[in-house]
């Protein structure tokens, strides 16, 4: 978000985990949600410490040293262009915060416009599983951006009654609920796929399956709430509604 309003020259240190944009690896590493190196934090003299919202020891700590900190959580696409918005103010980028979130909606409502009078296909979003099994398996329930995402898509999250983030079903639960697609999300692409592919086989009575309609989308873009939401929302959309992409 930062880099995207043009305040990227002002961050000083990023978490252990930031890849993105490339200029992100040449600045200092500072540690992550459960191991903040506040020493090293201080050590850079920042204005304006970013967290998350869990974090409420480290933001005592900084506000004891005079420095303000700024806390968001994951939330819903309205949360992440609310966050744009305050993250521009703190940093004197006002107008371009105000352009990059105007640029965020036109491209979701591009797709809402594209996908508009289509049939909503019933879809489980799934992000994680254990590899090569579909133990451990992690979806998207009826809150959140993943949600949100999937819907401006153009799928019914079959999971949407459900209020919370994720949800951990049953493999029996999953075959109620009867997906005509299914969509694997993540950061990286899957090693095999092949492997990945032949655990959903084993659900032969779920329509998803029968039909072959099963897709593996990779990409940071997919599962990181920020400026590149569209970016995964169309790439969903594509999986969804592919004769609407060619």
């Amino acid at each position: 978000m930062l880099f995207a309003i043009g305040a990227g020259p002002q961050v000083v240190g990023v978490s252990s985990y930031d890849t993105f944009p490339a200029e992100v690896k040449a600045l200092p590493r500072v540690g992550a949600l459960l191991d903040p190196d506040t020493e090293r934090i201080l050590s850079l003299r920042p204005d304006l410490v970013i967290t998350y919202g869990s974090q409420s020891n480290v933001e005592t700590q900084f506000a004891r040293a005079g420095i303000r900190t700024y806390s968001y959580r994951h939330g819903g696409i309205d949360t992440i262009r609310q966050s744009l918005r305050e993250l521009a103010m703190l940093t004197d980028h006002r107008a371009e915060g105000e352009r990059v979130g105007r640029d965020l909606q036109a491209r979701l409502d591009a797709v809402r416009a594209r996908i508009r009078g289509r049939a909503r296909p019933r879809t489980v979003l799934v992000f994680e599983h254990e590899p090569h099994t579909l133990r451990g398996m992690y979806v998207s329930g009826g809150v959140g951006f993943l949600h949100e995402m999937l819907e401006i898509a153009g799928g019914q999250n079959v999971f949407a009654e459900v209020k919370r983030e994720s949800v951990q079903p049953s493999l029996e639960t999953l075959i109620a609920r009867a997906p005509e697609v299914i969509v694997e999300i993540r950061a990286n692409p899957p090693q095999d796929i092949d492997a990945e592919r032949r655990a959903w086989l084993t659900l032969t009575t779920v329509p998803a399956v029968r039909a072959g309609r099963i897709h593996f989308l990779a990409g940071e873009y997919l599962v990181v709430p920020g400026p590149r939401v569209p970016q995964g929302v169309e790439a969903l959309a594509r999986a969804l509604h592919p004769d609407l992409f060619r």
